[in-house]
């Protein structure tokens, strides 16, 4: 069962169609004893850091997100917005972040003579930089569609999943442990989004069941 984080911030009745056009068990919650107990979680953002994270907090999820990621181990995957919140922090805002992930959020900055535009809106092929469960790991580029004005970057590399070539090579998804953050919308990329949705929840997992204090 995948549980979507409900805080008011996220598109997710487009993630629910896809899980239920995919066959695959979904729901939304915003209540914290759901989330705590969750197998796996998704948790999806549009707009601006400190609203997000001041969503979380109002809704008193975030305890409920430590216990689900941190004590029982279960897989989370942040989407768009959702990955930012992982790091510590963001140029967008004065709030903490998840901190999940070591890494600072900036904004995408190009060269002045450069064609390129603010935010990076479009499709973008993305390059895994190691293996990984959630790509296809083919011959074949994944293909997804990115709408965003600030970039994670992370203290490691080992922490990077995969980039996006705009201007530069730029993160586009995130992996430490149980925790995937991509920075594109599955949701819009048809194919692409359908696959790494499908294999995200279908990861090997070892979940460790506990009640909720």
């Amino acid at each position: 069962m995948i549980t979507i984080v409900d805080y008011g911030v996220g598109n997710i009745q487009a993630l629910l169609n896809m899980y239920d056009h995919l066959g695959i068990d979904a729901r939304s919650s915003d209540e914290p004893n759901a989330i705590a107990r969750a197998e796996r979680l998704l948790l999806p953002g549009v707009g601006a850091f400190d609203k997000a994270m001041r969503a979380l907090n109002e809704r008193e999820l975030i305890p409920a997100l430590e216990h689900a990621v941190h004590r029982r181990r279960a897989p989370i995957l942040g989407i768009c917005l959702g990955m930012q919140l992982l790091a510590r922090n963001s140029d967008e805002g004065t709030q903490p972040g998840l901190g999940w992930i070591a890494a600072d959020v900036k904004r995408i900055e190009v060269p002045r003579d450069s064609e390129l535009k603010v935010p990076h809106m479009g499709w973008g092929e993305v390059t895994p930089t190691r293996l990984s469960p959630i790509f296809q790991n083919g011959p074949r580029l994944d293909r997804f569609y990115f709408v965003h004005g600030y970039h994670v970057v992370c203290d490691s590399p080992d922490d990077i999943l995969a980039t996006v070539g705009f201007g530069t090579q730029l993160c586009c998804a995130v992996n430490r442990a149980n925790v995937w953050g991509v920075q594109f919308h599955p949701e819009k990329s048809h194919y692409f989004g359908m696959h790494l949705l499908k294999a995200f929840a279908n990861l090997e997992i070892e979940v460790t069941r506990t009640d909720v204090e």
